[in-house]
């Protein structure tokens, strides 16, 4: 992926579609290409998005204030989603190459894939949005109508068919899209709720191209790309040999790839392993309760560890460790964004901030004395503690009498690099 090429894409069709529909229309590609070239990267924004808001920063909800889904279930939500999402697009694409001729197109399957993915780029950039109180769900929408609009400059260029016939077109293909919309949320919705499942930068400039800073987050997403160009390859390879068992391993490969975000292919903590980080005691409370599990799907594994303190008062604090595994790409590229925030009303606080490298986010409400304290370390493990607590600072110390450095220390235990 030429990050380069992708930037400078996505702001062409942006802000002059008229002009680049037609260069787009014109170039010799492949699905491949087209996916880890554009779709892969942009697609996995609004599921990053997604995760920061429902189980980092939470989703203010009328009468019942702020709500936030576990760590595991929203890690869950964003890895379904994303991965929805990029079968979405390809679906999508065999719709609207098989309408083509009902409207006077012609049909042609990388052409059709074109004019989705790069229609999509709006929507797809405006779920950073999800994070922004208050507006976001506008700037979303507007998002949503914009990418129509590209489809409709798009399919006449793309599909040929007569520009009179292009908001025919349009909206019958948005109309199977709101369809598709609908059943990829319940889906992830339905896997949501059945439970845990599982920043700036610097660069230098050479003649030939532009190198980003390996820290960075576009030097993040440089080295996804070349995971991505490796994975597709094999793909590729096992494709041409025919070998079924060879396509299985390699398609995997493709979604380990897509999850770890340049960090190679992830086998999370044992629950057993996380399980020994988890006290007997904490914030002077006994622990009452204890759990922990491991899931995965196609490759791809988080594992949790939960457990809750009480005392005779009925004064409870919950812990909650997660090991992201093969999704720690994605959580990395979460930590990347930067995401800083601070907001307060009726008794209410919330603030998520970086310290020592780290994305932090806490909370407190006054008017119950409770909170939550959520530390991502590493770039792949969460520990969230919440509950009743004098402050939401005694709840920050609650966190830090873990090994947290030592969790940290895990980070690359079970990577392998592709």
């Amino acid at each position: 992926m030429d990050l380069n090429k992708l930037m400078a894409r996505a702001k062409a069709i942006l802000l002059s579609p008229k002009n680049e529909w037609p260069v787009i229309a014109g170039e010799p590609t492949t699905v491949a290409d087209l996916y880890k070239g554009y779709i892969i990267p942009l697609a996995a924004i609004p599921a990053i998005f997604g995760f920061l808001q429902m189980s980092v920063i939470g989703m203010s909800v009328p009468f019942a204030g702020t709500v936030r889904i576990g760590v595991g279930a929203g890690l869950t939500t964003m890895i379904v989603g994303y991965l929805l999402a990029l079968v979405m697009a390809y679906v999508m694409a065999l719709i609207v190459d098989a309408l083509a001729p009902s409207f006077g197109g012609q049909k042609n399957n990388i052409q059709a894939l074109k004019v989705v993915a790069y229609a999509y780029t709006a929507s797809w950039l405006a779920g950073i949005a999800q994070i922004v109180p208050g507006l976001g769900m506008l700037i979303i929408l507007t998002g949503a109508i914009y990418s129509i609009y590209l489809l409709y400059l798009g399919l006449p260029q793309t599909m040929k068919c007569p520009p009179e016939k292009a908001a025919g077109y349009t909206a019958v293909a948005i109309i199977i899209a709101i369809v598709l919309g609908f059943v990829t949320a319940a889906v992830v919705g339905s896997i949501a709720g059945v439970g845990n499942m599982m920043a700036g930068g610097s660069y230098s400039t050479s003649d030939e191209d532009v190198q980003f800073d390996k820290d960075s987050p576009l030097g993040k997403m440089e080295q996804w790309s070349k995971e991505m160009e490796a994975a597709n390859k094999k793909l590729e390879e096992a494709q041409q040999s025919g070998d079924q068992a060879a396509q299985d391993a390699a398609l995997k490969a493709v979604f380990g790839a897509a999850m770890s975000g340049g960090g190679g292919q992830v086998e999370s903590l044992t629950p057993d392993r996380l399980k020994g980080f988890v006290p007997e005691e904490l914030a002077g409370l006994k622990r009452s309760s204890l759990s922990a599990e491991r899931n995965g799907a196609m490759g791809l594994q988080v594992s949790s560890a939960s457990a809750t303190y009480t005392n005779d008062s009925g004064r409870e604090v919950r812990l909650e460790i997660t090991d992201a595994g093969s999704a720690k790409g994605l959580l990395g590229l979460a930590s990347w964004a930067g995401v800083e925030g601070e907001k307060e009303a009726d008794g209410r606080y919330e603030k998520t901030f970086r310290e020592d490298g780290r994305l932090v986010h806490e909370e407190w409400d006054s008017n119950v004395s409770t909170g939550q304290y959520t530390v991502v370390l590493g770039d792949r493990f969460t520990v969230k503690v919440e509950g009743a607590a004098g402050s939401v600072g005694e709840l920050r110390e609650a966190a830090e009498e873990l090994d947290l450095d030592g969790l940290a220390d895990l980070r690359a235990e079970g990577v392998t690099n592709q």
